[in-house]
Parts: structure tokens; sequence; C-alpha cells
């Protein structure tokens, strides 16, 4: 079953660009992970500060293992510097 996994940040205006940039590393470093197919990166348009990654996997455990993974942990470190409130994600089924 295919998943597409939302990811929800806020980031304060002078962070967004590293921000911006360490996804883009995140995502290089995921087209390792076992299943990921692929993603994009969308910035709130009404409201300055929201980020939106949309993540898609080819099954929920794939997305699940890269969830814990050494990689993506540590990439969360370095994102949680740079946000301004907890990351929230919403996992969606085709």
């Amino acid at each position: 079953m295919t998943v597409t996994v939302l990811i929800k940040r806020t980031v304060t205006p002078e962070n967004e660009g590293m921000l911006i940039e360490l996804y883009r590393e995140m995502r290089g470093t995921a087209l390792n992970a076992k299943g990921y197919i692929g993603g994009e990166t969308l910035k709130r348009v009404d409201q300055s500060g929201e980020v939106l990654i949309i993540s898609k996997w080819r099954h929920i455990d794939d997305w699940s293992k890269w969830l814990v993974s050494k990689d993506r942990r540590a990439y969360q470190e370095r994102i949680d510097t740079l946000t301004s409130a907890e990351t929230k994600f919403e996992i969606y089924r085709h």
C-alpha cells in the first residue's frame, strides 16, 4: 500500500532558507532509503513560516523504518533547532 506523508513545520523567517536547504539534503539521503518514491516542499502562501513536505513511500513499513533511521533522526535534530513548533506528521494511504 503506497502512502503519502504530510509533514508540517513552522519556521521563523530568518531560518527558512536554511530549513529548505536541509530538506534538499534530507531528500537526497532518502533517495537511498528502501521504498522512497519522492517528495516536494511547499511554502504556505497565506501564512508566512509554514512549510509542508509531501513524502511518498511504497509502503508504510518503509516510511516507518526511515522515520526512526539514524540519518533521518540526525536531520530532525538539525531541523528542530530551526523550527518554532513541533513537527506534525499525517499519513495517508492510496
